[in-house]
């Protein structure tokens, strides 16, 4: 009985079926370019493991058995699956699958999300099935996030501090020190770096190292990580601090904001590409990072 199917098995089944579609032995040495006898043997050998004749072969002429027949249309479907298989076998061997989930920072600028864009459209635009999902959230979450694989790649501020994530620089941003227009400094003609001492600031637990912004301030009783956050306490009017140039051009060109020692005390915050580096990356995570590094490499051009 045929409890297991081997290599030889398929070799046997194909030659059954050769022969039933040459019409006979004789008539299939040709085609399997064997002799009449060797045919004659193998057929046997396949009767011997299914258990039961498969084909009347003599003087009669060669036709199949009742199980012959049902043997045969097992084995033509069993070999058009096999043909299916090995297409698709082949489609996913040069096909990208899975899935990818991307944390991005809030608050990116406009030309930063036309290159996130442009690297989806690049990924879109190979041979792929991948489900992408983007969300939004601080670095600390986005870092947390990562460490604990809820994310494949993420793209931020971030600490740099975490042994366990690679980064991957991909642009700047400019920050720089504003204040409102109800705010006492706002009318000042001139800004002294004392008058910024005594102004109440707005202070970011995470989301600088400290040591990069060129204003310290011991005077804070203002506290978020948030660029929405840092907006709503300057455009309060009681305190001053740090936000991207791209957040506060539509408040400055309005008449809003005031920029405060722009030259002197403005920094520029790295932007990175992060992943866990203990995680073997899939071949979509490989390729989308490819891409979105491709994307920026051409923007800065």
């Amino acid at each position: 009985m045929l409890s297991q199917l081997r290599d030889l098995d398929l070799q046997l089944l194909r030659l059954f079926v050769t022969v039933v579609e040459c019409g006979g032995f004789s008539a299939a040495q040709g085609e399997l370019g064997i002799g009449q006898s060797t045919i004659s043997t193998q057929m046997a050998k396949l009767e011997t493991r299914l258990g039961f004749r498969l084909c009347e072969r003599g003087k009669g002429g060669f036709r199949l058995t009742p199980k012959g027949e049902q043997v045969l249309s097992a084995t033509r479907k069993l070999f058009s699956a096999i043909d299916t298989f090995k297409d698709e076998a082949q489609g996913m061997a040069d096909k990208l699958l899975g899935e990818l989930r991307i944390g991005l920072s809030e608050g990116l600028a406009a030309n930063v999300l036309e290159q996130v864009a442009d690297a989806i459209g690049r990924f879109r635009g190979r041979n792929q099935a991948v489900q992408i999902e983007l969300l939004t959230a601080m670095p600390a979450e986005l870092e947390r996030r990562l460490l604990q694989d809820q994310l494949h790649l993420a793209i931020g501020y971030f600490s740099g501090n975490q042994a366990a994530l690679d980064y991957q620089p991909l642009f700047r941003e400019r920050q720089v020190l504003f204040c409102a227009a109800s705010h006492p400094l706002f009318k000042h003609a001139h800004i002294s770096l004392a008058d910024l001492q005594q102004a109440d600031r707005v202070h970011h637990p995470y989301r600088f190292v400290q040591a990069r912004e060129p204003f310290q301030s011991a005077a804070s009783t203002a506290q978020t990580e948030q660029v929405d956050g840092t907006l709503a306490f300057i455009l309060s009017g009681r305190h001053i601090g740090y936000l991207p140039e791209h957040i506060a051009a539509p408040w400055l060109a309005s008449g809003r904001l005031r920029a405060l020692q722009a030259d002197a005390l403005s920094f520029e915050v790295q932007f990175h590409l992060a992943s866990h580096r203990g995680q073997h990356p899939s071949d979509a995570q490989q390729a989308f990072s490819e891409d979105l590094l491709q994307a920026f490499a051409t923007a800065d051009r």
